[in-house]
């Protein structure tokens, strides 16, 4: 079994420091798993209300929760968003006899009441699939193909992993979504996501959507943010400089989870990514996720201009702003779009990443970087 040892780190402390803590992520990437390494699923103070008998007890919250001590565990917390006004008054007790860990499949924006009713009492933390540290550098090629879904990546065979997929974006189509009361067509969300597929790493262009699939440019913007929302989606937004160029103000829209994305595009093994048309587009979000979970950045954005300069991503940390271009090149060289940045964005540095072995210098301010030196983090990238 692969441990989440760095997501447990960060639950640990946040405890410490906070009254309450929101674990946020997709469905099945392993919050239930960690959160029960914290309460005991037989224990009196786990919810988990997607069982008849957690929501039975929770049928008067304050009078069930207010005797509990210690950590409270509150599992698919999006089902009863009603639930959070009386957390408040929970954890405005003092002495406070208990705190809790909150988790849901869903992002704050679509959980309104948590950023309303919990504001200043609650820790944020949100949780992906499997990573490249956790699973290591020789399993990159199957994290690629199967995505980070735990039981995606743990099954036997890729036919079995594709299977399993598939069968997940039925269930988040067809069950999940209503649970959440969000009324849409699954088929007419389902051609979306796929289009979106076909458009993974591509800046944002509502017109294309709309036409194709009958419908207004603000119900396809919809239909784009309750992905996000729900973590299947990733949308970078453009950064802004104060220069004279024109500059891109529309995000680029990513799959999150690369093992959706090729179902999506219906490649069943890993042997048929690298001919696949959307190989490079695919490796690009793969490794955009993996920096982002490395580095842990303040802000991602990513910045292009009207005549044709671009950088992947703009990150933020600890007040400096880095760059990161990704090339799935064999030996990739100094671009013009990379010295423009360097010298209207002011960049700290750029790291340029790519799937070779070997590290070496471009400029005095931009690196060549192997993709398996990006578990490192900021210093192995950035250095």
């Amino acid at each position: 079994m692969i441990k989440r040892a760095a997501y447990k780190k960060h639950v640990e402390d946040a405890l410490t420091r906070s009254r309450a803590v929101a674990l946020l992520g997709p469905r099945q990437c392993g919050k239930t798993t960690l959160a029960r390494e914290f309460v005991d699923i037989d224990s009196p103070n786990y919810f988990d209300l997607e069982d008849t008998a957690s929501l039975a007890g929770l049928a008067d919250p304050k009078t069930a929760l207010a005797p509990l001590k210690g950590v409270i565990v509150i599992d698919e917390v999006q089902r009863r968003p009603e639930l959070f006004p009386i957390l408040r008054v929970l954890l405005d007790r003092t002495p406070l006899p208990a705190k809790f860990l909150i988790l849901g499949s869903a992002s704050p924006d679509l959980l309104r009441q948590s950023s309303e009713s919990l504001a200043g009492r609650m820790e944020l933390i949100e949780m992906d699939g499997f990573n490249l540290s956790e699973v290591g550098e020789k399993k990159s090629s199957a994290l690629w193909m199967r995505g980070g879904l735990p039981l995606s990546f743990l099954a036997k065979s890729d036919a079995d992993s594709f299977a399993w997929r598939n069968s997940f974006i039925k269930t988040f189509l067809e069950r999940d979504l209503r649970r959440q009361g969000i009324d849409i067509p699954t088929v007419a969300l389902h051609r979306f996501w796929t289009m979106l597929a076909h458009s993974h790493g591509q800046i944002w262009n509502a017109a294309p959507f709309a036409t194709s699939l009958g419908i207004s440019q603000p119900t396809v913007r919809k239909y784009l943010d309750i992905l996000t929302g729900l973590f299947m989606v990733r949308q970078i937004q453009p950064w802004y400089a104060n220069i004279k160029k024109r500059q891109v103000k529309a995000p680029k829209v990513y799959i999150r989870d690369t093992g959706i994305l090729n179902s999506l595009l219906g490649i069943k093994a890993g042997v048929d990514v690298p001919r696949h048309p959307s190989c490079g587009a695919s490796w690009e979000g793969f490794v955009i996720e993996e920096v982002i979970h490395a580095v842990e950045p303040d802000d991602v954005y990513y910045w292009a201009t009207h005549n044709g300069a671009e950088i992947d991503l703009v990150l933020f940390k600890d007040g400096r702003m880095y760059g990161v271009e990704i090339k799935r090149q064999d030996a990739p060289a100094m671009t013009p779009s990379m010295r423009i940045a360097l010298e209207d964005l002011k960049l700290e540095r750029i790291a340029v990443i790519y799937p070779g072995q070997k590290r070496y210098r471009l400029h005095k301010k931009a690196s060549v970087i192997p993709f398996d030196k990006v578990t490192g983090g900021m210093k192995a990238i950035f250095e």
